[in-house]
């Protein structure tokens, strides 16, 4: 899988988590809501003027993946670094089911109050990516609940590798249309938007 160019960093990035509901009004105002089931994450990126090569570069990566058809991965450098010490060598414990949202986890350094924090991101052996919503705090044996938000997509098995630092987000281009702009003279303005593929 492909993997977005990280040569120039963006200039500003917001992460949008996107979960689809129902919602209707009553005549008497009750509100009535249901969910759709489902998350996924999107991702929006501006970039400093650019010089031609480094426009050149990222335009070429984009056209290459043919509008909104190929999907490859992004650690967004703005969460790539997890709010929590997250020392160790993590891993599942025991299997869990999809739709669960309390995962065990070992492997920790031991006694760490803080390993993970409420907003850190996650992810397991499959493409999804959750949001840590507890601090996750290690015991003496390195082992904790992580608490996540979605509920897990796909079952994991006991000892699943799982990833706290620079987590890769799977994502296609949200549209079939890439611009390229000339924003000054030799300079080059781009930007990028992008949804999680799950």
């Amino acid at each position: 899988m492909s993997v977005f160019p990280t040569t120039v960093a963006l200039a500003d990035m917001t992460i949008t988590s996107l979960e689809p509901t129902q919602v209707s009004t009553t005549h008497s105002l009750k509100r009535q809501v249901r969910s759709r089931g489902g998350q996924r994450w999107a991702i929006r990126g501006n970039y400093a003027p650019l010089d031609r090569t480094q426009a050149a570069e990222l335009y070429a990566f984009g056209v290459a993946q043919r509008g909104q058809f190929g999907t490859f991965t992004i650690v967004p450098p703005a969460i790539s670094t997890p709010l929590g010490s997250a020392n160790g060598t993590p891993l599942v414990t025991g299997n869990h089911s999809a739709g669960e949202t309390a995962i065990d986890v070992d492997g920790w350094t031991a006694n760490q109050s803080s390993a993970l924090k409420p907003g850190d991101y996650i992810k397991f052996t499959h493409d999804k990516v959750y949001l840590v919503t507890n601090t996750v705090a290690s015991n003496y044996a390195g082992v904790s609940i992580v608490n996540i938000h979605p509920a897990l997509t796909t079952a994991l098995a006991n000892n699943d590798a799982v990833t706290v630092h620079n987590v890769p987000f799977t994502v296609a281009f949200a549209s079939d249309q890439r611009d390229l702009s000339a924003v000054a003279a030799g300079t080059f303005g781009y930007e990028i938007s992008l949804v999680e593929v799950v």
